[in-house]
Parts: C-alpha cells; structure tokens; sequence
C-alpha cells in the first residue's frame, strides 16, 4: 500500500473524490510476482492505480472491487494455478495469492480516502507505518507516523481497530500486550507482515494464534487479522572513493532506494560535477567521517560501506573502523592480492578475525565484471544477495536459466475462498530498506 502513495495525488480518481475499493495481497505462496502488503486502488469508474501480478489476475480483481463497491462489503478472492482449465482466472507462474478487498468508506476509524492522502503527503523519505483490519469481522485502519516510536500497548487507535473499549480496559489489557509483542518489531524494523491474535472473546484471551492453527465454528472464533506495513528512512549506503567506480555505483545505488553518500578527502575529485546527483557529498578523510557519523546516530545495522578508493592509506583505517560497527555491509574493491595484503595489514592493526570474516572483498558478484558500470552491478548484485540472506532467504549466485523450482522463496498458503474463514499463514517481506 505504502509503495502507492508517491502516484496517489496525481490519480484523477482520488482528486476528484471517486468511490474506490482497495485491493491488497494478504497471502502468498509459491511463485509470486508480488509480495504480502501490494495493494491496487480501484476507481467507481475501473481506473487502477497500481498492479497486484504484473497482469495475471488484475480484470478479475476490478471486477470484485466494482462488485465490494456495490454491496459495500469486504470479500477476499484466491488465485492459483490450474492444469485443468487453461482460461482460468490465475497465476501462470505456478504462485497462488488470496487478495483482501475493501470499500474504502467515510466512517471514522474505517478505511478512508483522507487516510490515504494522509500517507501520500508524508514523501517518501519519512517513516511511515499503516495498520489495517483485514479480517472478516473487521476493518479500518490506523496511520502511524513514527513507527519507530510507537507504543502499541497504549494505543487508544490501535484498540478501537481491535474493537476494545480502550487499551487501559482491563478485559483489552492482555490483547493490547500480545499484539505490541508482535506488531512492534515489525514497525521498528520497516517490515510487512501479518499479526493474527485471539479476538476478545476468544477463549486464548490474548495471546497470538499459532500460524497453523484451525479456526471456524467448530474450534472457536475467528482470529484478529492486521497487516502491517512500516516504512522506516532510507538506509544510506556509503561509497568512498571518487572515482569512475564511484561514479557509476551512485545511481546504481539510489536506483534501489539508498540514501547515497559519496566521501573522498580530496576536494579536487570529490567536487566533480558528476556526483552532483549524491544525497550528500563529503570531503573529509574517510575514517574520521565514518567515526563522526557513527558518534552522531547517523548510521545504523542498516547502512552499508562500499570502500572503493583502492588506496591503502585510505582503506586500511577506514576499513579498521567500519568492521567495528554494526554494519549492515562493508567491501572494499581491489584484486585477490590487494585483498591478502590489506588482510594483513588489518590484522596487523589490530581488527579481530571474526570481525574480518565480514568483510566482502573484493567486493561484487563474480559476474565478469570489467567496466565501472559493470562493477556497479556487480556490487548493487552482491547486496541484493546478502539482503534477501539476512532476511532468511537461501541465495545462489547462479543463472535462473541453469537452475530448477520455483524462483521464489515456497510456503504454503490456505484456500479460503471469501473473508468468511481467514486461516493464512504469516508470509512475511523483510526489506531491508
């Protein structure tokens, strides 16, 4: 939904005032153009603001939305693959989606309009965070403008989505407990997800509902379903070195949502009008300004250094101080001989052999990269993989062409048909910017 708001205040429909429908996927398994959290906006009129599948499903999912429009209600619709019937409404990639699909209304506490226009006016360089209601017995919506921040637990918003009379009430107050539990980790790490909980009168009273667990009539009431999708800042990614390596690699980096700052300590190359395009540009030697923004706050466990000076005066300290840090990344470019004796000479100064174990270098994906901008991908390459590592995903640095199975990450998804039984398991995106 998030990923909408940067086209939201140019989409005729919503200036205008049009009756709209969202439509958000809530389940994913197999194969998958898209992850959890995608949404598509749908006009009274079937204009689309966004896309669910990249066209697989899309007619179809208009056509449930100007149907929810009609009778106002909300209604999940599933989308799998058939063998049987080639002109089935599906994913030809083998995937398999459940969508949520929901009027947005007028009534305050639901899904409104204003909400999104809310989210469109934050820019998408703020944090930003958006829990919503998707299950049967539910819905509406709750903006949180600094997810990093917020209290879950205290939240008189959050217990009016869940249908409490306030979270100090002590019938809400072990509700109000286990959804922070899950709900903050979530918001404060920029991630999607689904909470499901026990609903007030459920007989767990509170606490989190195994992601296997039956529901229905006969096993007691169904869970409280929220889908959570927090923004945090862009994470920075710091390229040292200004040079055509460094030149390339910059909008290589942005192009992936990094907040990109290019260091050097001589003025004469740093000045060049080609990094103009950088976030920021520094002339500081590059230790001591890694040393300064780690003492200020300015850098985190999701920031990223690209050491490209190639240069051991500049290298080997401030590759000394970057493996103190709790970095996300750190590589440094250079040949395999370049490595052993920067290797050395780090170990020499003193940096701890587990420390050094993190240290990509030479830095990038063998690719066969020759040019700086074939660097460039090399690099961006290797953090896409070590990304999708860290999230838990198993990455092989291979050709898709050589190998076999599904492209994406496999689990395994319940067929509910409409919003009368939610039984999904939780699929999560962890992005890491």
């Amino acid at each position: 939904m998030l990923d909408l708001m940067p086209s939201l205040k140019e989409w005729q429909p919503a200036a205008t005032g049009q009756r709209c429908a969202l439509a958000t996927v809530v389940g994913a398994g197999g194969s998958v153009p898209r992850p959890l959290g995608t949404s598509m906006l749908v006009s009274e009129a079937g204009d689309v603001l966004g896309s669910l599948s990249g066209g697989c499903v899309e007619g179809a999912v208009v056509e449930a939305a100007l149907a929810a429009m009609h009778d106002g209600g909300t209604r999940r619709e599933f989308f799998g693959y058939s063998a049987e019937d080639a002109f089935a409404v599906g994913l030809t990639c083998g995937g398999e989606l459940e969508i949520h699909i929901e009027p947005l209304g007028t009534a305050a506490g639901g899904l409104r309009l204003d909400n999104l226009r809310v989210l469109a006016g934050q820019g998408g360089g703020s944090a930003l965070a958006l829990i919503r209601r998707v299950d049967a017995h539910g819905g509406g919506a709750v903006v949180i403008p600094d997810p990093a921040g917020f209290q879950a637990e205290r939240s008189p918003e959050l217990a009016a989505l869940l249908g409490l009379p306030g979270p100090a009430a002590p019938e809400a107050r072990r509700l109000m407990l286990a959804a922070a539990a899950q709900l903050e980790p979530l918001l404060r790490g920029g991630r999607t997800g689904l909470v499901r909980l026990a609903p007030p009168e459920g007989c767990l009273s509170g606490t989190a509902v195994p992601h296997n667990a039956p529901t229905g009539p006969a096993t007691g009431p169904e869970p409280v379903t929220l889908l959570v999708e927090s923004r945090l800042p862009p994470a920075r990614l710091l390229i040292f070195g200004a040079n055509d390596f460094g030149a390339a690699l910059l909008p290589a980096a942005q192009l992936l949502g990094y907040h990109v700052t290019l260091c050097d300590a001589r003025p004469a190359f740093a000045g060049q009008s080609r990094f103009a395009a950088a976030d920021q540009v520094v002339t500081a030697w590059p230790h001591r300004y890694l040393a300064e923004e780690a003492a200020a706050g300015r850098i985190d466990a999701r920031t990223v250094v690209c050491v490209l000076t190639h240069d051991p005066k500049f290298d080997i300290p401030l590759l000394h101080t970057a493996l103190r840090l709790d970095l996300a990344f750190v590589g440094a470019m250079g040949s395999r001989r370049s490595h052993r004796q920067r290797v050395d000479a780090l170990l020499a100064a003193g940096v701890d052999p587990e420390d050094l174990s993190r240290l990509h270098s030479p830095i990038g994906l063998d690719l066969g990269a020759v040019t700086p901008a074939e660097v460039a991908v090399s690099i961006t390459a290797e953090l896409v993989a070590s990304r999708s590592r860290s999230a838990g995903a198993s990455v092989r640095a291979a050709s898709l062409k050589d190998g076999a199975g599904p492209i994406h990450g496999t689990g395994p998804i319940h067929r509910t048909g409409r919003i009368d039984n939610v039984n999904t398991p939780q699929h999560q995106e962890t992005p890491w910017t």
